[in-house]
């Protein structure tokens, strides 16, 4: 493959490796030989200075000038990467003699290059044999004012694949905004146009550049709506290019993670792997498996020559493309959880499940896709929601049964802490369905003794929360507080104290609740996690029956009462407020269930009550999904 010079100058790749030593021992100063096994093992250890150069006239040369030379011949290809090793016997021709040497570099991703060469020597004048320095000592194409240069051509990147094999992540147009501050005034104009797109830049960082900036890429269907205002501004430039993207900038975009051009910080990560110009991974799926969906680049090794237009190509390699990774997320359930997320405007979450085969069918992050992906990853009490681990355990236990009378009163000491209903909430002793759809703290307060700190874990642990999930991502499946303490007993039977959990860790545990046994949730197929979660055991029938008349009567006639005649069939589920901060008042909303043979968890960052914030955007994903 021959590289198009004419578009492929791109900067000189910084390659970097330990200089391998010379493989054949020293004879000595004696002979040529000997000359020529010192001069490879001054080599080896960066020690020219202790030999003795001439030019071809047998003029001497200063080790330092070299050094100077070999650095400058050496181009974008540092010399640490370079070995020299005897190839054979001297041939000795009176005063004269050659030696053949094998020379190598490391190129990188794409491996070893090797070669022969020769190193002519001479024993003319005092002082024996000597070296005679010339550049095709290096290569033997090269002379003086030569230069090598290693230029490369990134492979094309793979793509993410969702479901079915659907490319989720591939090549797609936009538009660069470029703003050249000398010739450009109108800042304000443009962050206005912008700003109707949703995007938000700052005026004073374009006005103060030193040059050129590239001020953000559109996707073509964004750029179109902005493109009358952006062409009248004086001073920016457009340019069409194309990126890997998703279907939408917000779609899973913490999950998945862009694609950017490197930055200073990766070239350091990634000495020999990267170059300037090419792009990587940042966040996401994207930098967790960057080496496999970038692949190796094209490199070739030419010679540049001053008054010579054509450089010379001395080696090339042809380029491996990525190898894409293959995922279960499905394109419809996550643009409908992504439309539910962007239209709440506090943080919020929603992880989508597929209860038969525990497929994670969406991951949103709302109300932009960015950020930190806490669907997978944040680390939050769960509230009320735990409720349902709490009950399947009491249940598991027949501690208690849906009809069994227990008594919900304003308030309920526990280990010393006096605890307490939203609201003041007080039902009197009612059937623990009752206390369960009304989401009565204080009930489960009297019920933690006989559900123990055992109950509590065995309930969690059946359904795979605190567990080693393995998803190919990161992700933390929770945390159960081991509840020591009568009043930490308590807070934990309702999801508060040292219980902590994520969307996905919770939409796991309702998929397990309606499955009736815990499966991982799968999100990376291939390559296949290396370890993933054994599956559970069955949970107990009768248990499981009972809660799920209990999570049912949650939506006909507790706190999720606005989900019931939602579009799609009957909803499941649990409301729940989470106290985060014993500081603030302020609470998490959450909502978890499933509705046929989708489990889903919600959650939203302050958002308060959970049947006011995470109820109506469950109610927004299913109308979504269904409609």
């Amino acid at each position: 493959m021959r590289l198009d010079r004419s578009a492929r100058r791109a900067p000189a790749i910084l390659l970097t490796a330990m200089m391998l030593g010379a493989g054949v021992a020293a004879c000595g100063s004696d002979g040529a030989g000997g000359a020529l096994d010192d001069f490879l093992d001054a080599w080896h250890d960066r020690k020219l200075s202790e030999v003795d150069f001439v030019d071809s006239a047998g003029k001497p040369i200063e080790a330092a000038a070299v050094e100077a030379e070999l650095t400058e011949l050496a181009g974008g290809m540092p010399l640490e990467t370079l070995r020299m090793t005897r190839a054979g016997d001297i041939r000795e021709t009176g005063d004269d003699a050659v030696g053949a040497v094998k020379v190598g570099w490391t190129l990188a991703a794409a491996g070893p290059w090797s070669y022969e060469s020769a190193v002519r020597l001479t024993a003319r004048g005092e002082g024996g044999w000597k070296v005679i320095w010339e550049p095709a000592i290096v290569q033997k194409e090269l002379v003086a004012g030569d230069k090598l240069t290693l230029r490369r051509v990134q492979a094309d990147r793979a793509a993410i694949l969702g479901a079915g094999g659907r490319p989720i992540v591939e090549a797609r147009p936009v538009v660069v905004v470029t703003v050249d501050p000398a010739r450009f005034t109108a800042t304000e104009e443009l962050a206005a146009a912008l700003k109707t797109i949703g995007v938000q830049i700052d005026p004073g960082d374009v006005a103060t550049a030193a040059g050129p900036v590239e001020v953000v890429t559109l996707r073509r269907a964004d750029f179109s709506k902005v493109e009358k205002a952006l062409r009248r501004l004086r001073g920016v430039t457009l340019t069409e290019q194309k990126r890997e993207l998703a279907p939408s900038r917000m779609f899973a975009r913490a999950l998945l993670g862009t694609v950017d051009p490197v930055t200073a910080d990766d070239l350091t990560a990634n000495p020999g792997t990267l170059a300037a110009g090419d792009d990587a991974g940042h966040g996401g799926l994207q930098q967790r498996y960057d080496s496999r969906l970038r692949g190796a680049p094209a490199l070739a090794v030419v010679i540049e020559r001053d008054g010579r237009d054509e450089p010379a190509e001395l080696h090339h390699t042809e380029p491996v493309g990525g190898r894409p990774v293959r995922t279960t997320i499905d394109l419809p359930t996550q643009q409908a959880a992504d439309r539910a997320t962007a239209a709440e405007p506090r943080p919020s979450s929603l992880v989508a499940v597929r209860i038969s085969d525990s497929a994670v069918l969406a991951v949103s992050n709302g109300p932009d896709g960015g950020g930190d992906n806490v669907a997978l990853t944040g680390q939050v009490p769960p509230g009320s929601t735990f409720k349902m681990v709490s009950a399947l355990g009491l249940l598991q236990k027949r501690a208690v049964n849906p009809n069994t009378p227990v008594d919900c009163p304003k308030t309920k000491e526990a280990g010393g802490q006096v605890f307490k209903n939203a609201h003041d909430m007080a039902l009197g002793e009612v059937p623990f369905h009752v206390d369960f759809a009304q989401s009565c703290n204080t009930a489960f307060v009297g019920l933690a003794p006989k559900l123990g700190a055992a109950g509590l874990q065995s309930a969690a642990t059946a359904v795979g929360l605190g567990g080693q999930w393995d998803l190919g991502v990161k992700a933390f499946s929770g945390k159960v507080s081991a509840a020591g303490d009568p009043a930490e007993l308590a807070q934990a039977a309702f999801g508060q104290g040292q219980t902590a959990v994520s969307p996905i860790a919770m939409a796991g545990a309702t998929a397990a609740v309606a499955r009736g046994r815990f499966v991982q949730p799968r999100l990376v197929l291939d390559p296949a996690p290396a370890q993933p979660a054994a599956d559970g055991a069955t949970l107990d029938k009768d248990a499981a029956a009972g809660l799920k008349r209990l999570m049912r009567e949650v939506v006909t006639s507790g706190t999720g009462r606005a989900l019931n005649n939602v579009k799609g069939g009957p909803v499941f589920g649990k409301t729940g407020s989470a106290e985060f901060d014993d500081a603030s008042t302020e609470t998490h909303a959450w909502f978890v269930g499933w509705q046929g043979d989708v489990a889903f968890a919600v959650l939203v960052q302050k958002g308060g009550a959970g049947a006011e914030t995470a109820v109506p955007v469950v109610r927004r994903f299913l109308t979504g999904l269904n409609g």
